[in-house]
């Protein structure tokens, strides 16, 4: 069975530069990737006012699991097999729990939020590369 790498990504610039990174590394190792985009739980809205109200269930997996296959689509590479998953909790805590949940070897992360305040507040990066049951690459995503 060929190793996994797992990657998150949110649409954001620097998430799809960490993404085609981890590409690169799973066509280096000829592994499979994961593009995981979290969500946290069901988002609910109430609109109007009185009795002309109205209950809006949304339905963030959906929307997370629509990001993913979007950047997914845009890392294909011959020789890779990719798959987009989207998972439930913060982006730190839905990375790792993908890793152990599909036994990856490696997570990649960028390195945005991981100086200045930011880093001492916490990073996604920060919080896997401590917790994480696997190797973790620290993508360089910020000029």
């Amino acid at each position: 069975m060929p190793d996994i790498v797992v990657v998150g990504v949110d649409g954001s610039e620097t998430a799809t530069k960490a993404a085609e990174t981890a590409r690169n590394l799973a066509a280096a190792l000829g592994a499979k990737l994961h593009v995981v985009t979290a969500f946290e739980g069901d988002r609910v809205s109430l609109h109007g006012a009185g009795s002309e109200r109205a209950i809006v269930f949304g339905d963030p997996g959906r929307e997370a699991k629509e990001t993913a296959s979007k950047v997914a689509a845009g890392l294909q590479q011959e020789g890779v097999e990719i798959e987009a998953f989207s998972a439930v909790g913060n982006p730190a805590q839905a990375l790792i729990a993908h890793a152990e949940n599909h036994n990856a070897s490696v997570i990649v992360v960028g390195n945005r939020r991981m100086k200045g305040l930011a880093r001492v507040l916490g990073s996604v990066a920060n919080t896997v590369a401590h917790k994480a049951p696997c190797d973790v690459y620290i993508a360089d995503t910020v000029e």
